[in-house]
């Protein structure tokens, strides 16, 4: 059974920085697929990024240029580290995991969503 534990989520000033981490388990998922979505209330949710299982990352065009997502491969801990945040980046953000590998390119096939950590930016 995949599981995830996701954490760093809080409250930060615009402009500000936090890091998402998320804890992915278990090994086997390694070369998976992963990702990150957002999702505000009322709303669906919304792809933020990924990366594919030859290690290749993509971003939603919101967000290039100031989100990094990287991977640890030895612990698989995915994470978002996210600058220069904008109040329109609030949201509850999500992990997610591919149901297998996949070196197709962005959007990879979800099979697996954590319960999210919420990032809320203040003006």
């Amino acid at each position: 059974q995949v599981q995830m534990v996701e954490s760093g989520g809080g409250t930060v000033k615009a402009g500000g920085s936090l890091r998402l981490s998320c804890a992915v388990s278990p090994r086997s998922t390694l070369e998976y697929c992963m990702g990150w979505y957002r999702q505000t209330p009322g709303k669906e949710r919304v792809w933020v990024g990924d990366i594919d299982s030859d290690g290749d990352i993509f971003y939603d065009y919101s967000v290039r240029g100031r989100f990094t997502i990287s991977k640890d491969n030895v612990n698989n801990i995915l994470y978002l580290q996210m600058n220069n945040l904008k109040p329109e980046d609030t949201a509850l953000y999500v992990c997610a995991v591919g149901r297998d590998t996949w070196r197709g390119g962005s959007w990879c096939p979800i099979g697996y969503w954590g319960q999210g950590t919420q990032v809320t930016v203040i003006a």
